[in-house]
Formats: C-alpha cells, structure tokens, sequence
C-alpha cells in the first residue's frame, strides 16, 4: 500500500474526529459566515508529487478554499428556493458517503441497498399523502427529475403513434403545451432532442397569477384536433408559488389524452399542512411528479426524485434500459434501477431522507412548511410598512416577489440587490416578473426565524440609505 495511504489509514479515526469538529464548528457559526464572498484563489494550483495526506489537505482547505464558502445551509439564504441541512439529514448522508453503495438491485449478490431506496420512497408518498399507484427513484435534482418524467412522457407519445422514440429517435413532432414552467423543464426538453423552444405557452389566469387558465388550455387542447400531448404543470412556481388547477386538470384527463407532467419541486410539500394541502388537490392523477428533497425536505444538496404511474413501468424500461448488460437479467422481473433512470452510478442518496422522515416525523415537516409560510408573511409585511418597496404578487405560500417602490426606481433594483448581497447577511436573487425587475426571497430552511427577517430588515433599510433613494 502507498504509504500516505498506510499512514491514513492508521490515523483515519484521528482525521475523521478533526473532521467532524470542523463541521460542528461551521454549522455552529452558520448565523455569522457570509451569505456572499468575493474571495478568490489561483485555481492554477500544482498536483503535488508525493501527496500530502489527509490532515495536511484538510489544513490547506481551511486555509485557501474554505474562505470560499457561503453559509448556503444559514437562515437568512433566501435564493434559489434552498433548504439547509437537518441533523438528520447529515447523518444520513455521512453514512452514504461511509457506506459508498452504487444503489440498484433490490435482489442480487452484489447488493441490495435498492430496497432501501423503495422503503424511502413509500415513506415520502406517505408524508406527501400520495396512493402508492406511484414508483419512484432518486436522482440529483429537478433537472433529472424532469428529464426522467419527460423522458418517459416523449416514449408515450411516440407509442400513440406505433413508434418507438427511445430506439429509432424521434420521428413526430411532439406537443407540449405549458404556461409557467420552470428553467429546468426546457431545459430537460433541450436534451431530449425535443426542443428548448418547441412548446406551447398557454395564458395565465387574469389578476396577477402564473397558473394555466384552463378555458385557454382546453382551447389549444381542441386545436390539436385530438392528437396526443404533454402537458407540464406547475405545483409552485419560482417567482410567485402559484399552482395550476390540478382538480381541473384532472376532468380534462378524462376526456383527452395526454401526459400529465407536475413539476412541484419545492409546492409539492404544501401537502403535509392541512392549511395548505387545498394546493395540490387532485394532484394524485398525474402521469409523473418531480420532487426536490434539498429544498423543503431540507436534506444535502444532490437530492431529488422522480414519481412516475406504475402503469408506465414498461416504458419508463423502454426509456432508460441498461440494454448492452446481460448480465442485468430481464429488467421485467428482475429490477434495477440503472434500468429506470438516467444514472449507472448511484450513491445511496435516498439515505438522507430516509434518516429525515424517521427523525422528525409528519408533523416535523409540517412544522418546516408552516413555519416557513409564516415567516414570508412576516417578510412581506416588513417589507410593506417600511415604505420603500412594494410587493409584486400575493404570498402565496413560502416565496416573496417584490421590487423597490414606485417605476423611477427600475434601474436601481438590481444595484440595490448587489449592495445588499454583498453585505453578506443574506441573499437573495434577482428576478423579471410581468416586465418589471425584482426581487425574489424564498422561505424554506428550517432554521430561519423571526429574528432572521428583523436582522435583513436592518440591512435593507441601510442599503437603502446607501443607494440614496
């Protein structure tokens, strides 16, 4: 063995107990790290020759890159609708990383952590109160989530027409109908040769919403003159939290045929609070679901999974088939996961989660969903009674849309938003929501607390200051 390797090994509980300390340190201190950096490096650094072991690398870490890093898991990192990291959840993932299983068979010699994964999978269609018509997996995020449910969306429309798109390529022009869907939708449509730019924006319902207006859905169903599409929905979306109609959704499944695709990355958790599961009402008929477990679930980041109807198990194989390994068995009776998404190579991500749904239960997550809508209401009253800026939509649920008040301030929305990131106490995105620039906060990390919004409240009241409104 290499001796730096040999050395490691001999000292590995010594490097995992500085390394543990370290991690207790930062999350400790998660309230005073930064929320932006403009610290750099060199990134041109030379491979060394001999290695310098794990303490050493650990001590050049803390020395050049650590300084890099944001406190993204903190309370007051409202952008990009990002969760931090329950207790639990590192728990979970440190044994993934211990265990380092490459999760796919739920019987085989190689392993079954597989099972797992399934165990996982019936836990969340549980907390999401969702029948068990559904399979799912994990995956990195919402992108592959989408690109998984959309990929099997693409083989179903090819088979409406005899034809099979996952072996031949695509040979129809496919119909995607949509109104507010998120980046990572069209983007998914970019790599399934489908199209970034071929789908069907439909209207939005009047007075200030995102959601499908149903009247106009139906009228540009009626125009296809009854050949099949996809349609993706919105359970949350980015700028406004707003939800499409699901329980309409649902009567027009019945009379037409199409793929019903919902993207509730983050809305989907509305479903474990009773004062906001009206949301995804009707939810349970749609074809797949994309869940995000790193924002509202509040695990590591990489966490994501796919909800596809059982019934479409032979296409989703037909999609995603491991065909060039034998070895695999018939992926009919004998299931693995490679044969049903887009990874080969999988770390035991369903782990975290499963160590979340143990530890804190239904009422846990209710608790974060509740906690968090209650703290955007408090943010957006702030926000009103400080007189300096106006909101562009109703809250919702967890995300605030607002801008500075009056149309003369346009242009120093977005130097506004940088002085205040820069400030590193919090930090939010920049948006475009109906032709006016904006600010977006979005509430989901379950450390954030009434607190948290008087200490931004403090900052943007200075910037203000400092921009000379």
């Amino acid at each position: 063995m290499n001796s730096v390797l040999q050395h490691d090994l001999n000292d590995f509980e010594n490097i995992l107990e500085k390394t543990k300390q370290q991690g207790i340190a930062f999350l400790n201190n998660l309230e005073n790290v930064p929320t932006s950096t403009k610290n750099s490096i060199d990134p041109t650094r030379e491979l060394n020759e001999l290695g310098l072991g794990s303490l050493a690398a650990l001590e050049e870490f803390n020395e050049r890159l650590a300084p890099l890093l944001v406190s993204s898991p903190g309370p007051r990192y409202w952008g990009f609708v990002t969760g931090g990291s329950t207790p639990a959840s590192i728990v979970g993932d440190w044994l993934a990383s211990v265990y380092d299983q490459n999760t796919q068979a739920v019987k085989a010699q190689g392993g079954v952590s597989a099972l797992i994964e399934f165990e996982t999978i019936n836990l969340v269609l549980q907390l999401l109160k969702l029948p068990d018509t559904f399979l799912g997996g994990f995956v990195t995020g919402a992108t592959m989530s989408n690109f998984t449910c959309l990929g099997v969306a693409r083989q179903w429309f090819g088979k409406q027409f005899g034809k099979d798109f996952a072996k031949n390529g695509i040979s129809e022009t496919i119909n995607i109908l949509t109104a507010t869907p998120h980046s990572s939708s069209i983007k998914s449509l970019a790599m399934l040769g489908i199209g970034s730019n071929n789908y069907t924006t439909l209207k939005t319902i009047e007075g200030n919403r995102e959601a499908i207006d149903i009247a106009d859905l139906e009228k540009n169903i009626e125009s296809l003159n009854r050949k099949p599409f996809i349609l993706i929905s919105s359970a949350g979306t980015v700028n406004t939290a707003d939800f499409d109609d699901f329980k309409a959704i649902s009567k027009l499944k019945e009379k037409y045929s199409f793929w019903w695709h919902i993207d509730a990355a983050f809305g989907g958790f509305a479903a474990v609070s009773d004062k906001f599961k009206h949301f995804v009402d009707g939810w349970e008929g749609a074809d797949s679901i994309t869940i995000d477990c790193h924002k509202w679930l509040n695990v590591p980041y990489e966490s994501a999974f796919y909800l596809i109807k059982k019934e479409h198990a032979s296409l989703q194989i037909e999609t995603f088939q491991n065909s060039n390994a034998p070895y695999l068995g018939n992926p009919l009776e004998n299931f693995n996961y490679l044969n049903v998404l887009p990874e080969n190579s999988r770390r035991l991500r369903a782990l975290p989660v499963w160590f979340s749904l143990l530890a804190y239960g239904k009422e846990g997550f209710c608790d974060i969903v509740e906690n968090s809508a209650s703290m955007a209401l408090q943010f957006g009253n702030e926000l009103i009674e400080d007189g300096n800026f106006e909101l562009l939509a109703p809250i919702r649920l967890n995300n605030v849309c607002f801008t500075l008040k009056g149309s003369h301030n346009q242009e120093k929305v977005n130097e506004f938003l940088t002085l205040l990131n820069d400030k590193g106490k919090v930090f939010m995105t920049p948006t475009v929501y109906q032709n006016r620039k904006g600010i977006r906060a979005s509430f989901v990390n379950w450390r954030t607390t009434e607190e948290d919004i008087k200490i931004v409240i403090e900052e943007m009241k200075e910037t203000i200051l400092d921009l000379e409104i």
